[in-house]
């Protein structure tokens, strides 16, 4: 997820909501980018989100379904807005995840059922 956010954060780096608008190839890797982020996230745990409520874990799901599911009516605004808004604290949130994580005990009871 973290290297999916900076992949769009820096292809968003100093532009425009004109020129993202106006560009096709930026709006679809921006786009592209954003569903595999959701994508990521679905893939988690439910242990691992109830963990993290902080996070809109279903809001995130949601933007890949939009995504995969109604590409053609995406808000272009509503994207760009995720862009500007929520990646950056997505991003510091994960960081946080990684560094609070006792991987040691992760491996040990990630196959206990």
């Amino acid at each position: 997820m973290l290297d999916h956010i900076d992949k769009v954060l820096n292809a968003a780096k100093d532009k425009s909501f004109a020129e993202f608008n106006d560009d096709p190839i930026l709006f679809g890797a921006i786009a592209y980018y954003t569903m595999v982020i959701g994508e990521a996230a679905y893939m988690l745990t439910n242990d691992f989100k109830e963990q993290h409520p902080l996070t809109p874990w279903r809001q995130i799901e949601g933007m890949r379904h939009h995504i995969v599911h109604g590409y053609a009516q995406i808000q272009k605004d509503m994207l760009w807005n995720v862009v500007l808004e929520d990646l950056q604290p997505l991003r510091s949130q994960l960081e946080a995840y990684l560094t609070e994580t006792n991987w040691d005990e992760w491996e040990r009871t990630k196959f206990d059922l």
